[in-house]
């Protein structure tokens, strides 16, 4: 379990009060049993490990913690320094593109004498603020504090992909922090979720501020997580003086370009490469590509970050010269996920013939270390070059089980498959329903490669029980849907 903390050096202690209102009797430490896939043997459910987190109190009687903290989790227990029980928690919602979640706990006097944590705002540069958790491990509770030093926009590391604001402080970073509350007056104003190792930055560290965390919990209200939206477009600054006057923009520094819209995203047949996009939802947009947002100048896409699936958005802008208003309705944006760190999911695959398929992610980049150049560019590309429009998913024939079905086929490992038994292949389904047609001769045709590979039917029947057997293999495909 990948685990960022965050621990304030300055003035650190171990002691948390236990007053009928205090932080401390809302502070959780959580315990948790999880299982990381194996996607170089698909079927097993992968090695087991431990991890200490922190959580802490919240309305409706729930635990809010980071989602790495309980990601991949088979069994989590929770702890309270007042109460010398455990009681064993589960997930009941997960939000991986912003790293948070909550827990809900079967036994209701988990939170006797508890009281839930309000949310306060966003702190305001060089102000104090104070973090809760278990650092290192520790069954004791700590509070250590730091000064805020930076709110922006930035990457967040759990996903891999998705970038939200987030609020750095001049602390250093230990594991057992995440998800612990970060205190200011009384109020939570982030949750401490990740950090730079020594080797990067020293005393840098991150928590999740409100508004993200408002957001989920709004998200939340219909009993399901329905993830973020996003424009899925690209856009340019337009600060060049010439490069305005040609396009026709008055002197007021407003306006971006937007470079390209992805096909199947929210602003599909909406804007166009090449519009000029002068205000979002009635909020002027700089040439540098940042709004005036709740008193703060902040980049574009926060505007955004704010909806929900299914809310529009309306933009003002300047296309051939021409002013127009235009709206759209968001919605998440699946095409990126390819490239996304999964979890909580089982892998998908096809075992045939001791040939093993599988789509083409970040976890199977991972696992198998790919540097094929053709297999990158799938991967790198898949986005930008817009290849999910007629392959939505990359089938990747990505090992071979040895036996006598499949000899002299090993050159065909980590290619690309194109074609099976006549059935363009354009998702994991689409392999499953090849291999069931009733033909003397499996054909499949790698990307790139002349020769085909080519089984016989009935020397793969009679091969089935044996490959099985001699591998361990438990399940000869998953086609459960990723998201989508």
């Amino acid at each position: 379990m990948r685990i960022y903390i965050i621990l304030f050096l300055a003035f650190a202690t171990s002691v948390v009060a236990q007053g009928p209102n205090s932080i401390g009797r809302n502070l959780v430490r959580v315990l948790t049993t999880s299982q990381t896939p194996d996607y170089t043997l698909p079927w097993n459910p992968g090695p087991a490990s431990e991890g200490v987190g922190a959580g802490f109190v919240v309305e409706g009687n729930m635990i809010m913690t980071n989602a790495h903290v309980v990601s991949n989790a088979r069994f989590i227990v929770l702890t309270r320094e007042a109460d010398p029980r455990e009681y064993q928690a589960s997930v009941k919602y997960i939000a991986h593109d912003c790293d948070l979640a909550l827990l809900e706990v079967s036994d209701d006097s988990f939170f006797n004498n508890t009281t839930p944590l309000a949310f306060g705002g966003i702190p305001e540069l060089e102000s104090t603020v104070s973090a809760y958790g278990y650092p290192l491990g520790g069954a004791r509770a700590s509070v250590t504090r730091g000064v805020v030093s930076r709110i922006d926009f930035l990457p967040y590391s759990h996903s891999m992909v998705d970038s939200h604001l987030a609020i750095q402080i001049d602390a250093a970073i230990n594991p057992g922090n995440s998800g612990g509350p970060v205190m200011q007056d009384g109020e939570v104003v982030g949750v401490a979720f990740q950090g730079f190792s020594g080797a990067v930055a020293q005393n840098v560290g991150y928590m999740i501020p409100t508004p993200v965390i408002r957001r989920f919990l709004h998200d939340i209200k219909d009993g399901s997580y329905d993830r973020y939206v996003d424009l899925a477009i690209t856009y340019s600054k337009l600060q060049n003086p010439a490069q305005r006057a040609a396009l026709g923009l008055k002197n007021d520094f407003r306006g971006v370009m937007v470079n390209s819209v992805y096909a199947d995203g929210s602003s599909h047949g909406v804007l166009q490469k090449g519009d000029v996009l002068l205000a979002i939802d009635g909020m002027a947009v700089s040439q540098d590509g940042f709004v005036e947002l709740d008193g703060s100048r902040v980049e574009m896409p926060e505007v955004i970050e704010r909806k929900l699936k299914n809310e529009s958005v309306t933009f003002d802008i300047l296309r051939a010269g021409k002013s127009m208003q235009l709206s759209t309705e968001l919605r998440p944006a699946w095409q990126f996920a390819i490239q996304a760190a999964q979890y909580n999911v089982r892998p998908r695959f096809v075992l045939f013939g001791g040939l093993l398929f599988q789509p083409l992610g970040k976890e199977v980049m991972e696992a198998y270390q790919i540097n094929d150049l053709r297999i990158r560019y799938y991967y790198d590309f898949f986005v930008t070059d817009e290849i999910y429009v007629d392959r939505p998913e990359i089938i990747l024939l990505s090992q071979i089980l040895p036996d006598p079905v499949n000899t002299y086929l090993a050159g065909f490992r980590n290619t690309i498959v194109e074609e099976i038994n006549g059935i363009k292949i354009r998702t994991l389904e689409d392999v499953s329903r090849a291999f069931k047609l009733p033909v003397k001769t499996h054909v499949i045709k790698p990307e790139g490669f002349v020769r085909p590979i080519v089984l016989e039917a009935a020397e793969v029947a009679a091969s089935r029980e044996r490959i099985l057997s001699r591998y361990n293999v438990l399940q000869e495909e998953n086609l459960s849907e990723q998201w989508k």
